[in-house]
């Protein structure tokens, strides 16, 4: 009879310790949970201020998704559009641009090609010269058009193209050349990126 209530009282004890243990799991679980959304949260944070939004890139030439008037295509002067960044992180040592038509017939072309812009750069000015070398020491690439700088949009007639001005805030400065491409400014921009914005204005003929 003692053996039996012993047997009896050992199972009731390791049925209130498996309950007890049960609640603790479940407090633990929970506080894991916290700390992962806690740490989603941070890390989505971070990312949004690395990332394009922090930049803004805009213009007083266009506006955001609007028509690119004719002044900066080649059916008039075909001179580059101003542009204005804010907010760039703080390990910010140039920028890059690159403006480019994914809409055109046989692949994606590229208009302008612009690299090692000083850190402290918050603008370009309408009308940027079609030279190699910046006065600033920025550099310029080779567009598709076969010229140094920016060529404007130029599109067949028909639908809308969509010309994506496309600004990089780098940890470094670009170990290029003046008169490189656009393939070759990605490749060297690689692990370099620190954040990044666009700006997309529209022309048709």
């Amino acid at each position: 009879m003692a053996k039996r209530f012993e047997y009896i009282e050992t199972v009731r004890r390791l049925g209130i310790l498996t309950a007890s243990s049960r609640k603790w799991l479940i407090v633990a679980f929970g506080i894991v949970a916290i700390l992962y959304a806690v740490y989603v949260f941070v890390y989505k944070n971070r990312q949004d201020e690395r990332s394009g939004p922090s930049l803004n890139l805009t213009s007083l030439s266009f506006q955001a998704d609007g028509d690119i008037p004719s002044k900066f295509t080649c059916d008039a002067q075909d001179v580059s559009p101003a542009l204005a960044w804010a907010n760039p992180p703080a390990e910010t040592r140039s920028f890059a641009l690159i403006a480019d038509d994914p809409d055109a017939p046989t692949k994606t072309v590229v208009h302008w090609v612009l690299y090692d812009l000083p850190a402290g750069a918050r603008s370009l000015s309408e009308g940027i010269a079609k030279d190699a070398t910046l006065p600033d020491g920025s550099r310029q690439g080779r567009n598709d058009h076969g010229t140094i700088g920016y060529s404007g949009p130029c599109p067949p007639h028909g639908p809308t193209h969509h010309y994506f001005f496309k600004l990089y805030a780098l940890d470094s400065m670009i170990d290029l050349k003046p008169d490189a491409g656009k393939e070759d400014l990605e490749r060297a921009m690689e692990g370099h990126i620190v954040a990044q914005s666009q700006l997309i204005g529209r022309f048709a003929h």
